[in-house]
């Protein structure tokens, strides 16, 4: 076992996983416990197309303490609300995944509830009426939100898109200034100790030799450490996620810019559209079983907003994780550690936990096996609920229109997934697993956003099995049927002397609304009948807004 204590940390390979690594461990170490050094070459290329964050990466920029503003000028930054998901649920379906929570909680009890109740009674409108980032994103406004929101007052989620070459620059930049040192060159061979197997250096292709106590493989999906040097191994997860190739090709904007990433299902994949200000990313993600390249290509090409700016990249891949991120004294981040396709924007977030996660272990006394462990295993729970999110958005379909979506529909999905499937069909919970990475409006938004995943329809999880399942209505909603929905009706006004409402109108970043906070109160002692219809009105007098105008008070993306 190693005790000597860590006194140089070697990063092998540079890109955003490498500076991001740099960054954050020089940040940490401060230059008083160690060096750090990053090897890469300027003859490897790198991915980059990992241009979509979620908004985590917020947290990451204020522990860096970088400026908004420089960090938006200098990577060509936009802001991003939300994901549009288009022909998922079935062709010319279209849903919002937002960044931010639907209203407020009522009486302990999830807004989302009451919204679903007063849908089983044929009200509540759109569940997006209630996210205030989706309101600004089909606005097509974003502002920064205020520090000083009052009380009850829901805030904007957001996150970014930037080039991500530009993005490697920012934190490469960063880093040098702080004394992280960049090496030039190609790793020929890596040396281990024979006697337990640790790596104790690695040999340039001119002959150099770098030394260090630490590893951090950021080598792509080549895992030239993790893999070739200490074969972790690999979990495949193709059978779940069957996409395998991916093109990227950008184009010209296309205005007004959209403050979020839209994500369209095509014939065997799906294609995104992430928007920056001087050119917008595109990729068609597909599996190659069920379309060639050139037909992948032809689809994305003719499916751009402006002037393709480039020939298409393509990218092989195949979805799952490293069995051990970390294994020795050498630890995998980015596509090192493994790969699940970006539907959720998921690519630099696992990258920026993983260097979380191991600064929060790192025993600089040396190695310790307690420390190894418990980051392995935080790593395969984080990396699963991801994969188990990911699929929901297959697995969930309806489309039975091409092979891959019928495949799809029908496929055996893992035990995990199948449980939080039907946990959300008859009790409608957020799956506690989803909200880590995201927020608590997420799985809402994606579960809430087909058919066959509302708890209205209740069919049995399909772990294991690949019959399509039959929709079997909840006792909750009995009284209801899929093809004669009952008839909306108004909601009955509060008696008065129950009735505390407070209407407060202000400008909340960039919109103006008119927020209700108040709340009706419910009666004590009352029939079950009528504590629902008390519930019922709960619903429409809190934590709910009502836009008036999107043409003022706020700053259009341009």
């Amino acid at each position: 076992m190693d005790t000597k204590p860590y006194r140089k940390f070697v990063i092998v390979g540079g890109g955003t996983s490498g500076w991001i690594a740099a960054a954050t461990l020089i940040q940490a170490l401060k230059g008083r416990v160690g060096e750090v050094e990053l090897i890469e070459s300027d003859e490897i290329g790198t991915v980059g197309v990992g241009e979509a964050t979620i908004p985590p990466i917020q947290f990451l920029n204020g522990l860096l303490g970088i400026d908004e503003y420089d960090f938006v000028r200098k990577t060509q930054a936009t802001f991003k609300l939300g994901i549009q998901f288009r022909n998922w649920g079935r062709l010319g379906h279209e849903y919002f995944h937002p960044f931010g929570v639907y209203g407020e909680p009522i009486d302990g009890v999830s807004f989302h509830h009451y919204w679903l109740r007063l849908r089983a009674n044929g009200e509540g409108g759109s569940l997006d009426s209630y996210a205030l980032s989706t309101v600004a994103a089909k606005a097509g406004k974003f502002a920064a939100p205020p520090k000083d929101l009052p009380p009850g007052v829901p805030g904007l989620g957001y996150a970014y898109h930037f080039d991500a070459g530009l993005y490697a620059r920012y934190l490469r930049d960063y880093a040098e200034t702080r004394g992280v040192k960049r090496t030039e060159g190609k790793i020929a061979k890596v040396e281990q100790r024979p006697e337990d197997g640790f790596v104790s250096g690695l040999v340039l292709a001119d002959g150099r030799r770098i030394e260090g106590d630490f590893f951090i493989d950021c080598s792509g999906f080549r895992g030239l450490l993790i893999e070739e040097a200490l074969e972790a191994g690999f979990e495949d997860w193709s059978h779940w996620l069957p996409c395998d190739r991916a093109l990227a090709v950008p184009c010209e904007n296309a205005y007004p810019l959209t403050p979020y990433t839209r994500s369209t299902a095509r014939e065997a994949g799906w294609q995104w559209r992430i928007p920056l200000q001087h050119r917008t990313g595109n990729g068609y993600v597909y599996c190659s079983d069920f379309i060639s390249d050139d037909e992948a290509a032809g689809t994305l090409l003719a499916n751009l907003d402006g002037k393709a700016l480039a020939d298409p990249r393509p990218l092989r891949f195949k979805a799952g994780r490293r069995r051990k991120a970390w294994s020795k004294n050498v630890v995998a981040l980015g596509l090192a550690g493994g790969f699940m396709e970006p539907l959720e924007s998921t690519s630099i977030h696992l990258v920026q936990t993983g260097a979380m996660r191991l600064l929060a272990l790192l025993p600089l006394s040396g190695y310790d096996p307690a420390a190894e462990q418990e980051y392995n295993r935080l790593t395969q729970i984080e990396y699963e609920q991801i994969r188990d999110f990911i699929i929901l958005h297959y697995c969930a379909t309806e489309r039975d229109d091409t092979p891959l979506w019928n495949y799809c529909r029908t496929m055996a999905i893992p035990d995990s997934l199948a449980h939080k499937i039907e946990l959300f069909r008859s009790r409608a919970p957020s799956p506690a697993g989803w909200r880590c990475s995201w927020g608590r409006g997420s799985s809402r938004a994606t579960t809430t956003g087909w058919p066959m995943c509302h708890p209205m329809t209740r069919p049995p999880p399909r772990s294991g099995r690949s019959a399509r399942p039959t929709p079997i209505w909840s006792r909750a909603c009995r009284r209801t049927t899929p093809s004669s929905p009952p008839p909306a009706r108004p909601t009955p006004s509060p008696p008065e002397g129950r009735k505390r409402m407070t209407t407060l109108s202000k400008s909340v970043a960039g919109l103006n609304c008119t927020i209700i906070v108040g709340c009706v109160q419910p009666s004590r002692g009352l029939p079950a009948r009528r504590r629902e219809e008390d519930a019922v009105r709960r619903l429409h007098h809190r934590a709910a807004f009502f836009p008036r105008t999107a043409t003022r008070g706020g700053a259009r993306m341009s």
